[in-house]
């Protein structure tokens, strides 16, 4: 016992601030007295640690009285967070899930995220992640190609830490090269994952789909943060990759809210315009197969007419006309 009425377990002043930490995490108020008993140190330990959590950011609230105690509450700002293994494994799970079939709106947060927790995931745990996942299959998936999360992580991990990047890849027309690049920025589609990034042995700019990448690595060599051209990667990949494709003026009314179908369509597409609490229009240039588009449209959930182009126009009633042939009536 120390002089404070601290136990020799209790002496450890980091181990026992996460300790803390993780019993606060816990959705619940917590006695003081309780705390003592869990921790093995004195009340006034208790609120000394209570303090330094504080200056450290977390958001612990005291409440007065004999059956007053603590409780982490909301603040402004997220403070790092304590996880136990099963947690951990939930979550990384739950990102790669994120991050390897893009759920438009947070596939790139999922692989920012994904790639600073599996650095310091012990690999015990990050066995048990990539069992689960392999023992799973997801009921649905997006767009595009799946992608491995582990090549998401790498390339995202080498790119945040300015470090050379090695991989195999297969290009359009299946030629197989090494390429030796500085990674610049991870870009999501919606449906595809793209790596901007400075090509060492071409000595220029390029981007890359990362479902045709394979065998990725961090040489560990450093490297200076070159200036894109376009100071925007999205910008920059817009330009590199859809510039010469043709395009084309969508304009399709819905039945239904703005909300509803904004949620059910690629943000790329660009903005709704409501036209009445019931109702919609899509005017925007897209360069996107005609096919492609019908096939979105129709699996909407709602009613709606093709405007133009009249390419879109025809493809959507031979669509129709296609899965009308193929429920036959009694």
């Amino acid at each position: 016992m120390t002089t404070d009425g601290t136990t020799s377990a209790g002496t450890d002043t980091p181990a026992r601030l996460f300790q803390l930490l993780s019993l606060l995490q816990t959705p619940r108020e917590w006695p003081g007295a309780e705390l003592s008993e869990r921790l093995g140190v004195s009340r006034r330990t208790v609120r000394r640690d209570i303090d330094r959590l504080r200056d450290l950011g977390y958001p612990v609230r005291a409440s007065q009285g004999a059956a007053g105690g603590y409780r982490l509450v909301a603040g402004k700002a997220m403070p790092p967070l304590v996880l136990d293994d099963e947690e951990a494994v939930a979550i990384a799970v739950g990102l790669r899930a994120g991050a390897g079939h893009a759920v438009e709106g947070v596939e790139e947060a999922s692989v920012r995220a994904l790639a600073k927790l599996e650095q310091v995931l012990p690999a015990r745990l990050r066995h048990r992640v990539s069992a689960l996942q392999i023992a799973t299959m997801p009921l649905t998936g997006g767009d595009g190609a799946s992608i491995a999360p582990e090549t998401l992580t790498v390339m995202a991990s080498a790119a945040a830490g300015h470090e050379r990047l090695r991989f195999a890849y297969r290009a359009g027309d299946g030629t197989r090269t090494r390429r030796l690049t500085e990674p610049y920025r991870l870009v999501s589609t919606g449906r595809r994952w793209y790596l901007v990034a400075y090509d060492i042995d071409r000595e220029d700019w390029r981007t890359f789909r990362v479902d045709r990448v394979s065998e990725p690595f961090a040489t560990g060599a450093r490297f200076v943060e070159r200036e894109l051209p376009k100071g925007d990667a999205a910008e920059f990949l817009r330009e590199k990759v859809y510039s010469g494709r043709p395009s084309y003026d969508v304009d399709v009314s819905f039945a239904a809210p703005a909300a509803f179908v904004a949620a059910r369509l690629p943000a790329a597409l660009g903005p709704l315009e409501p036209l009445g609490e019931d109702s919609c229009r899509l005017r925007c240039v897209a360069s996107d197969s005609v096919e492609w588009l019908a096939i979105r449209l129709a699996v909407l959930d709602c009613d709606f007419v093709a405007h133009g182009p009249e390419e879109l126009v025809q493809c959507v009633r031979d669509l129709g006309e296609r899965l009308t042939r193929a429920a036959p009536g009694p």
